[in-house]
């Protein structure tokens, strides 16, 4: 069973398409590669009795979150007596992390830069594992002489959403190369599909957004990769996170454990499987080919994924990156927030 709150950017396009743990040995089949998730090799046995009813919110056409659907048709959920329902939501964070808050849903997937302010605001959620690294790309034209990130000190960035995570990233990213990201670039809004426009109109010198977006419009458009997310510390820290509501962890934390284990276990999956992974996801984005999905999943951080103590690291990471470039407020306890925002479902 599947419902909407709000309808997405992405889906009115139609998609043109549509310390972290390195992973050991665990075998899931005869075709897996021996991944083994964050959440580690020894699980806790299943809760008994009827299946635990849970409903996960999540952007249906964002490959980088494929993990949820494959985790259902894997059978990842089944195993741990869960029974999930899929709620496709593309409202803003804020309404999202109510919607958690209120038990509409008991956990998403979600980007860390779209969701580290928000939580500021006191939603009852938490943060319990990182799922992978990298889907995040600054490009350009071939032709723009433009190669580097100092090279954009003076030039407009095209971005869809001006307080979105491209647009903290990439702020990130030039201030760690000696580029302020507020005096020496310009940024500016566009409708994800008008951004190779404003590119080949000169409005815009580089543009960034997320995959699977980014990937297309660079087959698409021919074009080339000034920075992404994963380069440097940034491909090995996480992207995507997994956010569970704060009261079933307190409730049922047997089923909450469940929910970030079959999570993560079929993220470790699809980074062994990523063609039968495609082929799962690809009824999400029917105009897309599945061999251009499973290239975007292989090209994406899923090896990557973090819990306890490593991911809250890679929070604090966050936090002190952000007040350097003006999201949080130099004063803030990037400990005391990561300690806050997230929950070590997985030590025994």
């Amino acid at each position: 069973m599947k419902s909407s709150y709000a309808l997405s950017r992405r889906s009115t396009l139609g998609l043109l398409a549509g310390a972290a743990l390195p992973f050991a040995a665990r075998a899931d089949g005869p075709h897996d590669m021996n991944c083994m998730p964050a959440s580690g090799d020894s699980p806790a046995p299943a809760p008994s009795g009827p299946p635990r009813k849970v409903t996960i919110a999540w952007n249906e056409t964002a490959v980088c979150t494929a993990a949820v659907p494959v985790a259902k048709a894997k059978g990842f959920f089944a195993r741990r007596n869960i029974d999930v329902d899929y709620v496709n939501f593309a409202g803003s964070t804020d309404q999202l992390l109510e919607a958690l808050s209120t038990g509409k849903a008991d956990g998403a997937p979600g980007m860390a830069l779209r969701w580290l302010k928000p939580l500021q605001q006191g939603f009852d959620v938490k943060l319990v594992a990182g799922l992978h690294a990298g889907c995040m790309f600054l490009m350009t034209t071939p032709t723009s002489g433009l190669s580097k990130l100092q090279d954009l000190r003076g030039k407009t960035i095209g971005v869809t959403d001006i307080g979105g995570p491209d647009r903290n990233f990439f702020s990130i990213r030039l201030k760690e190369a000696g580029v302020d990201p507020e005096t020496d670039v310009q940024w500016r809004q566009f409708p994800v599909d008008l951004l190779p426009v404003a590119l080949q109109r000169g409005e815009v010198q580089a543009f960034s957004d997320g995959d699977p977006f980014s990937t297309m419009q660079k087959k698409q458009f021919g074009l080339v990769e000034i920075d992404s997310n994963m380069r440097d510390k940034w491909a090995h820290t996480t992207c995507c996170v997994v956010g569970l509501r704060g009261s079933l962890i307190r409730d049922d934390p047997a089923t909450a454990t469940g929910v970030a284990r079959a999570i993560l276990e079929a993220g470790a999956w699809l980074s062994c499987n990523p063609d039968e992974a495609a082929e799962i996801f690809k009824p999400y984005a029917p105009k897309a080919n599945a061999a251009d999905l499973a290239a975007i999943i292989r090209a994406q951080g899923h090896h990557h994924q973090t819990s306890g103590a490593a991911f809250r690291d890679e929070i604090v990471l966050y936090a002190d990156a952000l007040k350097q470039v003006g999201v949080f407020r130099p004063s803030l306890d990037s400990h005391r927030y990561a300690e806050r925002f997230t929950q070590d479902l997985f030590s025994s």
